[in-house]
């Protein structure tokens, strides 16, 4: 017999309404329509131009003929077109795809190609890579030309209209609609294609409200935060912060290039509270000439993923006047939804054992649903002991919709009702997890598992490294063999030998890199080593 309260309760429009964060833009500039929403260089610009603007865009791009489920791919700098297009795309419908700058021409051909973009935002900075992506690609969108006055470098005019001319034929008052479903899609996102194509990682409004609510929660943020745009906007849409700093009316601090002077002068000139990037960004920020600092006065929050901060690095950030706090997620879960939310209790630990807690990737964000650690063939959780090595598996709304046109791939990530991350990990009492690696550089020599992670750990504690990176080089004895790389800081010196050394005071002798090798390490766009590159030139040593 079915029930009244499933019968005679019924969804309409005054109970229920989809999730979308679009509504932050258009609630933060009704409340607060005069409060500053994004400063980049000289320009200023309220909540109620942000939107009118948005809406422009969105007007602009409907009239182009985009309209639901149409790709609007954008290869742009921190600027606050970005901004905008995490707005105007979705106002009409459409599907934004934020390109990695530093791709190389081929791969931006594959994500124009598989994304079917209609339309494509250019960057003048990125003109040329564009140009040579499109002579690859086989879509042929409208292309619009975006010039950035705070940009006066090499660049030439590819599409058909400059972007401030696009979006002043659009409408300020466009009645953008919310989507006719929560699940619908907001955004779609590359992974890095290491290894063949990329697959394409699509988000849904649902996720995207809620991650963009769950940044407000865990990183504390009060009313009318100032935000530093340091991490690129095309990674995983800025962790879904371009959505979050309006659900709080902040503001939009935009940095087209990440440089130590540039962001000491935004943090000290316009009352920076929070920032996030990759650990490149803290090095950038404490390696700095003196010159170039500036004096803070206060405590600004710092968020970074990635590898954990050594003790060291946590240490100088504090000193410098930076709050560090450790996140963790993948592109599949809209950026970081994992983080090591910090007991008080734990400032009295001693330095060893409140290094061991720093180390730790954490907990679920309030919005991702469950997260743990499990035997990825029998789907069994691991024991909480803080020993046995699982894969770390997640569940909740804030999970990617799965990839794009690549059904055996979503199957794949998603089996047996999980989302399966390729991380491994342990899982302690309390619930905490830590990352030992990723499951393709766990290091195994002579039968034994070795954590490239707790080597790095070693490394970093060197006074004379400023970076690590471990991988596994073959061996015809062990099978494998840990292989150090190592960038020092300026000004030091240390020889293979002192640096195995080293590791022999912490490691047990197995761990112990047998091959040290000094040089620069490769990055990708947001600081994260690219091992890819390092297991390569471990082959050739």
């Amino acid at each position: 017999m079915a029930s009244s309260y499933d019968t005679d309760l019924e969804r309409n429009p005054a109970n229920y309404q989809p999730l979308t964060p679009i509504t932050f833009l258009e609630r933060a500039a009704r409340v607060f329509p005069d409060h500053t929403a994004v400063i980049h260089g000289r320009i200023r610009r309220s909540y109620a131009e942000f939107y009118a603007r948005s809406r422009r865009l969105a007007s602009a791009l409907a009239k182009a003929g985009v309209g639901k489920n149409d790709t609007v791919a954008v290869i742009c700098a921190n600027t606050p077109a970005m901004l905008e297009c995490h707005y105007g795309v979705p106002m009409c419908g459409g599907v934004l795809n934020t390109l990695n700058t530093r791709l190389d021409a081929a791969i931006i051909a594959f994500s124009l190609d598989h994304g079917e973009a209609r339309v494509f935002i250019v960057d003048r900075e990125f003109s040329k890579l564009a140009r040579e992506a499109l002579a690859l690609a086989k879509v042929k969108p409208i292309v619009i030309d975006y010039d950035d006055p705070e940009y006066d470098g090499p660049g030439e005019q590819i599409g058909s209209i400059e972007y401030e001319a696009f979006i002043a034929a659009g409408d300020a008052d466009y009645a953008w609609q919310r989507p006719g479903d929560e699940w619908d899609a907001i955004a779609l996102n590359y992974t890095s294609g290491t290894t063949g194509n990329p697959k394409g990682v699509v988000y849904h409004h649902r996720g995207a409200y809620l991650l963009g609510i769950g940044n407000v929660v865990t990183c504390g943020m009060a009313k009318h935060p100032v935000y530093l745009w340091t991490l690129p906007m095309f990674h995983c849409n800025g962790w879904c912060f371009p959505w979050s700093i309006s659900a709080v009316a902040g503001t939009h601090v935009c940095l087209r290039w990440v440089r130590a002077k540039a962001m000491y002068d935004a943090i000290a000139d316009h009352g920076v509270t929070h920032l996030c990037g990759a650990p490149i960004v803290m090095s950038l920020l404490l390696n700095a000439p003196p010159e170039e600092k500036r004096e803070i006065g206060r405590t600004v929050s710092f968020f970074t993923a990635a590898a954990p901060p050594p003790e060291a690095v946590l240490a100088a950030m504090k000193a410098a006047g930076f709050d560090v706090t450790h996140l963790y997620g993948l592109t599949e879960t809209y950026g970081p939804s994992v983080i090591n939310d910090w007991n008080r209790d734990w400032d009295a630990l001693d330095s060893a054992d409140y290094a061991a807690k720093k180390a730790r990737q954490g907990v679920p964000y309030v919005v991702l649903e469950d997260m743990t650690v499990m035997d990825p063939e029998t789907m069994v959780r691991v024991p909480a002991d803080g020993q046995t090595l699982g894969e770390v598996m997640m569940r909740g709304n804030v999970v990617m919709k799965g990839y794009l046109k690549n059904p055996k791939a979503s199957d794949e990530a998603f089996a047996g009702g999980w989302f399966h991350s390729g991380d491994l990990g342990v899982l302690y009492p309390d619930g905490y997890i830590q990352l030992k690696d990723r499951s393709k550089d766990i290091i195994i020599s002579g039968g034994e598992n070795i954590s490239s992670i707790e080597v790095e750990d070693v490394l970093f504690k060197h006074p004379a490294v400023q970076a690590a990176a471990v991988v596994a080089k073959p061996d015809d004895k062990w099978g494998e063999t840990p292989c150090a790389f190592i960038e020092l800081k300026p000004g030091t010196s240390a020889t293979a030998d002192e640096i195995t050394a080293w590791c022999r005071q912490h490691l047990a002798s197995f761990k112990c890199p047998r091959t040290v090798i000094f040089t620069e390490l490769p990055k990708t766009s947001t600081g994260k080593i690219q091992k890819f590159v390092l297991r390569e030139m471990a082959k050739a040593a």
